[in-house]
């Protein structure tokens, strides 16, 4: 059942920019809550820009609080538990699924879920005043939206256990050190910043971006000898595309830097 403030509130927002952008707000006043309707939204949203991609994503919420984790008020025994899991896990892979560069730009406190969704985007660019957590464990649970995998993928397992164990705060300088944050910025700065990005990426040869994310994405759970013929193969796929033509050409016609492309 939707609360009071979500049955009168878009819970996410998308914005589809003319300069290929597309941005994806959070909007689930006061604090961001990621109830399972809000993860249902998000999903159509995510697999909206799989079917029919932007040039790059940029996903944000508030200034004080990018997202405060899940919806407590949701939580009940262990089927309960499965279906919020679940719900998260969808959202989430399909955040992660978008075939191109998805930047997060976090501003303020972005806990448990709202740490995990920052996880599944590929860059994350916050302001100094960001704080990142995993405080489940505070609850006596654990995270269920793939913090305990993509955030020992991203800092490390001792690193991500330490967060886990103690659901430890970490502050934006921090998060740059450790590599859970990119790039730290002035909060007046965030946005800017974040949307000259990725409007920067979609004006590239978005399929090679797409092919490359891939490769990164399969290739790190993969040896090292699988993860390299997964490039070759890929390497290969690549050069079937426009783009990869009209660099080519460009280049030897012009240097580099140089070309238009199609994205196709």
């Amino acid at each position: 059942m939707n609360s009071p403030n979500e049955a009168h509130t878009e819970l996410v927002l998308l914005d589809r920019r003319a300069d290929g952008v597309a941005v994806i707000t959070l909007n689930n006043p006061k604090v961001n809550a990621l109830s399972q309707q809000l993860l249902a939204r998000l999903t159509n949203i995510a697999d909206e820009l799989i079917a029919d991609p932007p040039g790059a994503v940029v996903v944000t919420g508030g200034e004080r609080i990018f997202a405060a984790g899940a919806d407590i008020s949701q939580f009940g025994g262990p089927q309960e538990a499965v279906v919020i899991t679940a719900g998260f896990h969808r959202a989430l892979d399909a955040i992660a699924a978008i075939p191109r560069l998805v930047i997060a730009a976090v501003s303020g406190y972005a806990l448990g879920g709202g740490c995990e969704l920052a996880l599944a985007c590929d860059y994350r660019i916050v302001s100094e005043r960001a704080v990142f957590g995993q405080p489940e464990i505070l609850l006596g649970i654990i995270p269920g939206g793939g913090g305990t995998q993509r955030l020992a993928r991203t800092i490390g397992a001792s690193r991500a256990k330490e967060m886990c164990l103690t659901g430890r705060q970490v502050k934006a300088d921090e998060a740059l050190r450790i590599g859970l944050a990119d790039e730290v910025l002035p909060t007046d700065q965030l946005h800017e910043r974040a949307l000259a990005l990725a409007a920067e990426v979609a004006c590239g040869a978005n399929v090679a971006q797409a092919i490359a994310k891939r490769a990164i994405d399969e290739g790190v759970c993969l040896s090292l000898a699988d993860g390299l013929q997964l490039e070759q193969r890929l390497f290969a796929k690549v050069f079937e595309s426009d783009d990869s033509r009209i660099g080519v050409q460009s280049f030897l016609a012009n240097g580099p830097g140089k070309a238009e492309f199609t994205g196709r």
